[in-house]
């Protein structure tokens, strides 16, 4: 392990700017110098230089179409580490400890429906990963940065259930991307569903027009139809979980 290579990425994270531009990013879109630019409120040559820094740190990485270039988050794991760190920066003082605390983001959509980077967050994230865990179609193990999550061999007709098809699972990818994987919900403190299945039921969410995408946000709206078929696909205990009484 290198200490410094540690410290220099924590510091590229660490400056107020650059943490802007990665927090645009978490939503797994993929945006431009000029978009990052007006996120951080800097200037495009600003934002450029640190955007070099991001890149060359592995942080980020450059699409190009056309004449144009797109940046995005490098991997999950880097909007996994980004994901711990708002954790950490709304964890109380232990002064505090006796006060009612509310984690997370305080906006009432981004706690209801939310990415965290290409799959689900937020209570309608949490809700989905609970039903999975209750059908047995996924498993999680071990604990921290230690745990782990499987797709049992009835997962395919759980998810046809939802209207989802396993099949159309993204592939691996040169990183091989695990099937699934716990993640700590920034606003519930429970676990939501990451890796490639929790990427095919976002995709599966927005596809359907379940839910749909808000300008400049990472909340996400659920349509009516949305509601009525997650309301099935759940059930009602469970959806109630969601949208509350």
């Amino acid at each position: 392990m290198n200490t410094n290579r540690i410290a220099h990425v924590a510091a590229l994270v660490g400056e107020p700017a650059r943490t802007a531009m990665l927090m645009a990013l978490m939503d797994g879109r993929a945006l431009t110098a000029r978009e990052l630019a007006d996120a951080a409120h800097i200037t495009p040559a600003t934002a450029s230089r640190h955007l070099g820094l991001l890149v060359e740190a592995s942080l980020l990485k450059v699409e190009r179409q056309g004449r144009h270039r797109y940046h995005r988050l490098a991997s999950p794991e880097v909007a996994r580490v980004l994901e711990g760190l708002m954790q950490l920066a709304v964890s109380p003082e232990p002064s505090s400890a006796l006060r009612r605390v509310v984690v997370g983001p305080r906006n009432a959509a981004l706690r209801a429906a939310r990415t965290c980077y290409d799959h689900l967050a937020g209570r309608i994230g949490v809700a989905i990963t609970g039903h999975l865990l209750d059908e047995g179609a996924v498993v999680f193990e071990g604990e921290g940065d230690a745990a782990a999550g499987y797709v049992t061999d009835c997962a395919a007709s759980v998810l046809r259930h939802l209207g989802i098809e396993l099949d159309a699972m993204p592939a691996a990818g040169a990183g091989r991307r695990p099937h699934c994987r716990p993640c700590l919900d920034w606003s519930e403190r429970r676990m939501h569903l990451a890796g490639r299945l929790g990427a095919l039921i976002c995709n599966h969410c927005l596809d359907s027009g379940w839910l749909l995408r808000g300008e400049g946000t990472r909340a996400l709206a659920i349509t009516p139809r949305g509601a009525v078929a997650l309301r099935d696909g759940l059930g009602h205990t469970r959806w109630r979980d969601v949208v509350g009484d």
